[in-house]
């Protein structure tokens, strides 16, 4: 009886450690494939900023500075790479310079009423949602993985295999900030 109890434990605890190491791996990927969500969404935002930005132009030529912010962001934002955090800083760079050539774009009446300008807004805010929702996933993903990484007895496993903890993307502090709102 002995003889059949201690094969069966050892496979026991090889089914285990394949289990815990394939769900690691699962989270992991989905780490990943979150990330390229986010990745994705920035490019569609990155891709329309220089609509919005030569629409805004026509009608605001003496904003040279927005333009050139919004212009230094995007570059920044483009070739951040996959570093979570540069790429963090990046975007919440460009989220504010395109604040500022909203606020522009608010100084001129007949530029609020421009086809052009009012579809490429619209495209803006469609992504920003997509943006918000992709960040939450991949932060959701993070928490996932880390936590299975960080428990026991999956933390003995990770570290054996050399599974590292993912950071957040998280924004700046003066975008948590509530805005100032005054009639």
């Amino acid at each position: 009886m002995l003889e059949w109890i201690i094969p069966i434990v050892l496979v026991l605890i090889v089914i285990f450690f394949i289990v815990v190491y394939n769900g690691l791996i699962v989270k992991r990927n989905r780490v990943k494939n979150a990330w390229s969500q986010i990745d994705v969404q920035l490019k569609k935002r990155a891709n329309l900023v220089p609509n919005l930005v030569e629409t805004v132009k026509g009608y605001a030529k003496h904003e040279k500075t927005v333009f050139e912010n919004v212009t230094k962001a995007r570059t920044a934002a483009i070739s951040a790479g996959d570093n979570v955090q540069k790429k963090a800083q990046a975007e919440n760079m460009l989220s504010g310079a395109l604040k500022s050539l909203f606020a522009v774009a608010e100084a001129y009446p007949e530029l609020k009423a421009n086809e052009n300008f009012k579809l490429l807004q619209e495209q803006l805010d469609g992504i920003e949602s997509k943006i918000a929702y992709a960040r939450q996933f991949f932060n959701d993903s993070v928490l996932a993985y880390n936590n299975a990484m960080q428990t026991f007895p999956n933390n003995v496993i990770a570290g054996m295999f050399g599974f590292k903890e993912k950071e957040f993307f998280e924004i700046a502090e003066a975008e948590k900030k509530v805005p100032k709102v005054s009639f």
